[in-house]
């Protein structure tokens, strides 16, 4: 946590950077003081409110409400409101969103009138059609990234499978699916039967579509055909609470259904950007991923962000997530104008991530990040084996890479490949298996022609 210390008299008001969209400092001399804990947080930022210098403010705010001083707190909002804009630097952009994730937060603590640019406003929903889908997930490769690693390793594990059951549990409403049917389809030996499962709920958490599942499967179910491959697309009817809450959400019935896995079928679980919303309990994922071993599938592929979120200190929290989601408003600044509309909407949607990690506690803290190599040491302690990518599998990557800005890149950390923006991880890729499919996957030569990145989704 931040330590108070008493420096010299500072005069804020002639070092803060302009921000025409932010409200004046309306009492400058609070800053005056050679006590005033708001000196202390500035101290070495003078006439250079960079991000070091943010993340300080920030961390002092957060001490300042975690003990119950609501003026200190009060104060480095009243400097946050004047540092931070939505249309500035990506510093300043992420600040205006951890702002509103403090304010909210002080709301709870001490619900005293506050009126800072984006305070308490409740996010909004927005719903985009499945084509507006298909243009988000394709702006930055954070999402793609995943897709192109998972559909390599499960196209390699089905290979001479006759038939393929995947069980999808995923947030971006399958829009992975339609370049794996169509890799499938120009398979050598032909499509197997494929089948694609998902549960009715998922979280609460952008990206929001205007249609049901069942109507983005009836759009993979017209795709399919189109490509001459036999397909089935299920929707599990397991509801959790009316609280939309994953803490009720019954994995094990889910999990244990009788007709969950058909004669000849061969098994494939995917999870992309979904363990983090396990309930706050490392048995509780333990237990999911047991359920999953005793299915025993033919490959599990796990997609996730690489950042250690969960950590019961909101110090350790604001850090390690300013630090982190530094990155999609970096990447986003390098080709979208700072008024850009759908650059704003994209930023929008990892504020919403931002006010549930930053703001709240308990059960309404939904947003746990686990690190790649937390995740990797988890999977070995619970009997995975890792799946090793292939050349062909880098390469499909990097193709995929090489249509967006150069600051992206792509490493290999034992068990995982890594997805990095100007050298910091962002996004891993792992597949595991359980047992009984190690010859099997190690004697499949890599695919040369598997094409698994040469179609955008078609619906």
């Amino acid at each position: 946590m931040y330590r108070s210390q008493s420096i010299s008299q500072i005069d804020m008001k002639a070092e803060l950077r302009p921000n025409p969209s932010s409200t004046s400092l309306s009492n400058p001399t609070l800053f005056n003081s050679h006590q005033n804990p708001l000196s202390v947080a500035l101290k070495g930022c003078l006439g250079n409110l960079d991000g070091a210098c943010i993340e300080k403010l920030l961390l002092h705010c957060a001490n300042a409400l975690e003990n119950s001083d609501i003026n200190s707190a009060q104060q480095v909002m009243w400097v946050l409101n004047n540092v931070a804009s939505s249309s500035g630097d990506p510093n300043q952009r992420l600040a205006s969103w951890f702002l509103r994730a403090l304010v909210s937060r002080a709301s709870r603590v001490c619900p005293t009138p506050m009126s800072f640019n984006g305070g308490r406003s409740a996010f909004q929903r927005r719903l985009m059609s499945v084509t507006q889908l298909a243009g988000y997930v394709d702006l930055i490769p954070w999402y793609r990234f995943g897709f192109c690693a998972s559909n390599s390793a499960i196209f390699k594990a089905i290979q001479g499978c006759s038939k393929v059951h995947i069980l999808d549990f995923s947030i971006t409403h399958c829009m992975q699916w339609p370049t794996l049917i169509d890799a499938l389809a120009k398979r050598p030996e032909g499509p197997p039967s494929l089948r694609i499962s998902v549960p009715s709920w998922r979280p609460s958490v952008p990206p929001f579509v205007n249609v049901l599942a069942k109507e983005v499967g009836l759009r993979l179910t017209n795709f399919a055909n189109f490509r001459n491959v036999p397909f089935e697309f299920n929707v599990i009817e397991v509801s959790p609470s009316l609280e939309e809450s994953s803490i009720n959400f019954n994995y094990e019935f889910l999990l244990t259904q009788t007709n969950l896995v058909q004669d000849d079928e061969e098994l494939v679980i995917n999870c992309q950007n979904w363990l983090r919303y396990m309930p706050d309990t490392s048995l509780s994922k333990d237990s999911f991923l047991e359920l999953i071993k005793s299915l025993n599938p033919r490959i599990l592929t796990i997609v996730d962000e690489d950042s250690d979120l969960g950590s019961s200190s909101l110090a350790s929290r604001i850090t390690t997530c300013f630090n982190f989601l530094w990155i999609p408003f970096d990447a986003l600044e390098t080709f979208l104008p700072k008024d850009s509309s759908q650059r704003m909407e994209y930023e929008a949607d990892i504020g919403h991530k931002i006010e549930n990690i930053i703001g709240f506690e308990g059960r309404q803290r939904i947003e746990r990040l686990e690190s790649g190599a937390k995740l990797s040491q988890r999977m070995k302690n619970l009997g995975f084996f890792s799946v090793p990518y292939g050349e062909d599998t880098l390469s499909e990557v990097k193709f995929l890479l090489d249509e967006h800005a150069s600051g992206w890149g792509m490493k290999t950390e034992d068990d995982m490949i890594v997805l990095t923006w100007k050298g910091h991880n962002s996004v891993y890729a792992t597949a595991w298996f359980s047992y009984g499919f190690e010859d099997q996957l190690m004697e499949h030569a890599e695919p040369k022609n598997s094409a698994l990145d040469t179609i955008r989704t078609p619906y």
